[in-house]
């Protein structure tokens, strides 16, 4: 990896002052459920890092399967970053009494792609697994990533979906991220865990992500479908960063927060300034429709700041890895659907 790729890889994992301050407010160890995936690592290497910043002697623990292609790599990487690895299948109910003991959760852990062949598997995975977690770790502060898929679409012009706005899932993935979240809720209530519940889309980091998708159908000349013509994207770094600070916000009832970036990128726009970069003519199909699946990210941005890293940074990093060969994990993230079927 390039100098320059490597600069850009690092500002997924680094953290900054303002996370600090927020990790200064809460005591003891972090365990991240689902570290593994595409975000986990990075955001338990973010977490760690902050750690080693900060008084004290706190402890990161990685919890996954760490199986497949990509299991090694990960525990490697985590394991460079001082973070202590825990191999687990939650799917496994005797697994839950043999996670480390902790004040402190984030919970990763969730399935989209598939649903529509698996849907049970989903609901388990998105639903049932959550109640595990809140009485496993009864008590504690969770931070649990849900899903911006959960709120209807709305008018490209309106600024996109507010906490407040009420959810109104399109499809059976949607609706079990809105049980992931009922659910917690419920424990919530019973165990007196102090919950933030953290609505994601779309994180970018230069291997997966809208761009990503977008400049690899511009370098192949392949279509660009408008239909979904706007969209929200924020680098997985500050996603991370948000997602982190969120534990200093949990509450019960949960505390709800949108996690994006500030514009709403038309995704022809988008695909005209990639090609611009690439030295490419896009090709496009479909019409614009008039709604999207849109958040607003206003109560995130004057809890926490605004995010590090630019929308124009985005797309220069995104076309700098992908000319430069960078790694790309070929995950499409689908986000032209618009009937929730994934």
């Amino acid at each position: 990896m390039t100098s320059a790729l490597a600069d850009i890889a690092r500002k997924v994992h680094e953290p900054d002052e303002r996370l600090l301050t927020s990790l200064a407010t809460i005591d003891g160890d972090l365990v991240v459920l689902g570290a593994g995936g595409k975000m986990g690592v990075s955001l338990a290497r973010m977490a760690s890092a902050a750690f080693a910043a900060l008084p004290g002697d706190r402890r990161v623990y990685a919890v996954s399967r760490f199986t497949g292609s990509g299991g090694g790599d990960a525990r490697a990487e985590l394991d460079g970053a001082g973070v202590t690895i825990v191999a687990a299948d939650v799917e496994d109910e005797s697994a839950w009494s043999r996670l480390p003991d902790a004040p402190n959760v984030v919970y990763m852990i969730g399935r989209k792609f598939g649903t529509s062949g698996d849907s049970a598997t989903t609901w388990a995975t998105n639903a049932y697994l959550p109640g595990r977690l809140a009485l496993r770790y009864a008590g504690a502060r969770i931070a649990a990533f849900s899903s911006g898929n959960v709120y209807p679409f709305t008018p490209a012009m309106s600024g996109g979906a507010h906490e407040s706005t009420p959810p109104d899932p399109v499809g059976e993935y949607a609706q079990s991220c809105l049980g992931r979240e009922r659910v917690l809720t419920y424990h919530a209530s019973k165990t007196g865990s102090p919950v933030s519940i953290i609505r994601l889309n779309y994180a970018v980091d230069c291997r997966y992500g809208v761009l990503t998708d977008l400049a690899v159908a511009v370098r192949n000349g392949d279509p660009v479908d408008v239909s979904t013509g706007a969209v929200n994207v924020i680098w997985q770094g500050d996603a991370n960063r948000y997602a982190l600070s969120s534990l200093a916000v949990a509450d019960r009832p949960p505390f709800v927060l949108n996690v994006t970036g500030p514009e709403t990128a038309s995704v022809r726009w988008l695909a005209d300034q990639l090609a611009i970069r690439l030295g490419r003519e896009p090709v496009f199909v479909g019409e614009e429709q008039s709604t999207a699946l849109l958040s607003n990210a206003g109560r995130c941005f004057g809890l926490f700041g605004y995010p590090s890293v630019c929308l124009e940074e985005m797309l220069d990093w995104t076309v700098m890895w992908l000319e430069a060969g960078g790694e790309l994990l070929g995950k499409p993230t689908h986000f032209t659907e618009r009937t929730g079927r994934f």
